[in-house]
């Protein structure tokens, strides 16, 4: 995984930008007013310091779709240019005007790193360690703070501190961003699978997945292609086939899945439970409908229960896993030998009236699952079905397909089902299944539940499968009704060619993510994480902090930029513990954990100006909160929205929904930026920190009732929990 967690490092440096943009003009704006005399003026000193939200703001309400149009690596390498523009402008600054010219242009630059980052680097991480790769921006933008802050304080120190040299250093790390981008940062995958250049989609995944054979992986990506509506929950029994019944009904037999093992000769069968799970599914809440049942909490999302069954059981490790089944991902491999694949990218593209020869699936494969991509469906002169088998992959004849493991325990499978029409004619259709295998394994246990054709009786272990069963991408029923003993299967330019559809936001699935990813960013800036971050001075001078590094020779403005690094340099280690939990705790753990400690410091900051608690324990029970609030803050509310809103989108409109969410952000900073001194002056400093105090309720509630818990799963089967969580807020 060194590839992509080099590159997410590399991107998350627009992130440390941004930090050290806000730190730097944090302390500069004190000496601009001097310069400018701006102390009468305190709209102009606003704008100086807001522009770049505004700027931001601005860009985002397009940089979504367009980067859904030309690509994510672009718009971060327009963004390192926006940067340095910026930096060199600043630096050069001869009247205000010019200073606010610049701000906005740099806002520019930051709109479009705060939103393309984190989607950039979900789109490119490992699902297993997208949370902790995700918490990166969180680091490094505090970490440019405080190197930023480090900066500021030494050049304060100096007789005429030179502001346009302290915001014109932004030049120098925006050129290494700039650098890096152009010549280090790959284009995300899975935009590249979504525009049909799949060849180099696989190599960009061979470069960050550090292996040749990325198979399974590109499969998955194919599959994102389109949104499933029809997503339904099936559970599966997984075992020997030489140990399951000889003598099975045909339903049996259209229904199982042939899976094969990493020996020769070794091959499995997968089989649809069609009574009552009795073996302690983690999808127990699930019905074989796919309803949800024993809702015990009211006014909970179904779907947070949806994703809770999930990571509810974690596999056993027992002799299945150790004897069996040594690896659940080499049971999709094949031991038969492939000819030589079409290589599938935007040069090639669908051809018509193309010959494409079986492999050794042949016409008896119509129930079997051979390849991690089925490419072409088509019947032989005897008017028989057969699969013909694509793995995107492969480049020699006898190279053979290994797992189809997508991350996080789930496997990516294919079915061709066969059924009679009305009016008595053969047709039938492929089936996507997302699979992953139950925590419970054993010997005999398989027996307790009902396998078509009858149960198992022989000695043998068994394992419980759960499964995610939907509509795939490339499957077109227009395709087959045209041209039925032709292709059957969409090439992926051909869904490319289409672009994103508008309508795919009103979809249901969509529609229910956008509401969890602008609710919990609504909350997060409502929260109060700007109120306590500009009045942090004001309140630490109060607790006699400032006062004590004046007396040891520290000027006013330099001591108080010295204790914004200081609480910036305790926030790091903090940020570095949630990157360990992010993917071991969940992303929702660690709201549900640090949201109440939020609510208990603004409530401890209320008591600190309406009780008189004397001057010590004022100082040290105020600078307490502060610590406190900040380093819980950087730990959850700070970095996990906008990592959830990066993985609970489709990838043909993840870009735009990802702006959505960042406009909703932009914002409410700029309204929770400016009511701040008319709040002060109306209800004081203890009023609003009390209202924040009661907003963090709410979104402790919020987080509870609607917050999924998404760690470890791939992107696409994320949104197709999404899908199945819908339906049953349809019904309820």
């Amino acid at each position: 995984m060194q590839g992509a967690v080099l590159v997410a490092i590399a991107a998350a440096i627009g992130n440390m930008l941004q930090g050290w943009d806000n730190a730097t003009i944090a302390g500069a704006v004190l000496y601009i007013k001097r310069e400018f005399k701006l102390e009468g003026q305190p709209t102009i000193e606003g704008l100086i310091v807001a522009m770049s939200l505004i700027g931001a703001t601005i860009i985002t309400t397009f940089s979504g779709a367009v980067s859904d149009w030309i690509g994510r690596r672009p718009m971060l390498i327009i963004s390192s240019v926006l940067y340095f523009i910026s930096g060199l402008i600043m630096f050069w600054s001869p009247n205000v005007y010019m200073l606010l010219l610049a701000r906005l242009i740099d806002g520019f630059g930051i709109g479009l790193a705060v939103t393309l980052v984190p989607v950039y680097i979900s789109e490119t991480a490992p699902s297993e360690i997208r949370g902790l790769l995700n918490t990166l921006p969180q680091f490094t933008g505090s970490g440019g703070m405080f190197l930023s802050y480090c900066m500021v304080f030494a050049m304060s120190l100096k007789i005429r501190p030179d502001w346009r040299l302290m915001l014109g250093v932004l030049s120098v790390p925006s050129l290494l961003y700039f650098v890096l981008t152009v010549f280090f940062l790959p284009e995300s995958p899975r935009w590249l699978v979504s525009k049909g250049r799949m060849k180099e989609a696989k190599q960009v995944l061979q470069r960050l997945r550090g292996r040749e054979d990325v198979s399974g992986e590109m499969a998955l990506l194919v599959e994102g292609l389109r949104v499933s509506t029809d997503t339904t929950i099936e559970e599966y029994i997984i075992g020997p086939a030489n140990e399951l019944p000889d003598e099975q009904d045909s339903t049996a037999e259209k229904d199982k899945i042939m899976l094969y093992g990493p020996q020769q000769g070794l091959s499995w069968v997968a089989q649809p439970v069609t009574g009552p799970s009795l073996l302690g599914s983690a999808f127990g809440l699930i019905s074989r409908q796919g309803s949800i049942v024993n809702q015990s909490i009211p006014l909970m999302d179904p779907l947070v229960t949806l994703f809770g069954s999930v990571h509810g059981k974690l596999p056993e490790m027992g002799s299945m896993r150790s004897i069996l089944f040594p690896n659940f991902g080499s049971m999709f491999s094949v031991v038969e030998n492939h000819p030589k694949a079409e290589q599938w990218d935007e040069e090639i593209g669908h051809q018509d009236g193309v010959d494409y020869v079986s492999d050794g699936a042949g016409r008896d494969s119509d129930d079997n699952l051979h390849t991690p991509l089925l490419s072409r469906h088509g019947t032989d002169m005897d008017g028989n079905d057969m699969i013909h088998n694509s793995s995107l992959m492969q480049e020699n004849v006898g190279e053979a397909v290994s797992s189809m493991g997508i991350g996080g325990g789930w496997q990516l499978a294919w079915k061709w089902t066969n059924r009679e029409a009305v009016d008595g004619t053969k047709e039938g259709g492929f089936k996507r299944i997302y699979l992953r295998q139950e925590g419970v394994v054993g010997s005999q246990q398989a027996s307790l539940v009902s396998i078509p054709g009858g149960n198992i009786q022989e000695e043998g272990e068994y394992v419980q499968a759960a499964a995610l069963v939907s509509q795939p991408a490339l499957y077109s029923k227009e395709v087959m009704s045209q041209d039925p003993a032709g292709p059957a299967m969409v090439h992926p330019s051909k869904i490319a060619v289409e672009g994103p559809k508008w309508r795919v936001l009103f979809e249901a699935g969509v529609r229910h993510a956008l509401f969890v990813g602008i609710g919990i960013q609504i909350l997060q800036q409502f929260a109060g994480i700007n109120g306590v971050l500009y009045y942090t001075p004001q309140i630490l001078e109060q607790a006699g902090v400032e006062v004590l590094l004046a007396n040891l020779g520290i000027g006013s403005d330099s001591a108080s930029i010295l204790i914004s690094a200081l609480t910036t340099l305790l926030m790091l280690p903090c940020i570095a513990v949630a990157m360990r939990l992010m993917d071991v705790s969940g992303r929702r753990s660690l709201l549900l954990a640090t949201i109440p400690v939020l609510i208990v410091s603004l409530v401890g900051l209320v008591l600190t100006n309406l009780v008189d608690l004397g001057s010590v324990a004022h100082a040290v029970f105020s600078t307490i909160c502060v610590v406190v609030y900040f380093c819980c803050f950087v730990m959850g509310f700070g970095p996990i929205p906008n990592i959830l809103c990066s993985e609970i989108f489709p990838t043909r409109v993840r870009g735009v929904c990802i702006a959505i969410c960042s406009l909703t952000f932009w914002f409410c900073d700029i309204i929770v930026t400016y009511s701040l001194p008319l709040m002060l002056n109306t209800i004081g400093l203890a009023g609003v920190f009390g209202i924040y105090a009661i907003v963090c309720v709410i979104a402790l509630v919020f987080v509870f009732l609607k917050i999924p818990e998404t760690k470890g799963m791939p992107l696409e089967v994320i949104i197709e929990f999404f899908n199945v969580g819908s339906k049953q807020v349809a019904k309820t």
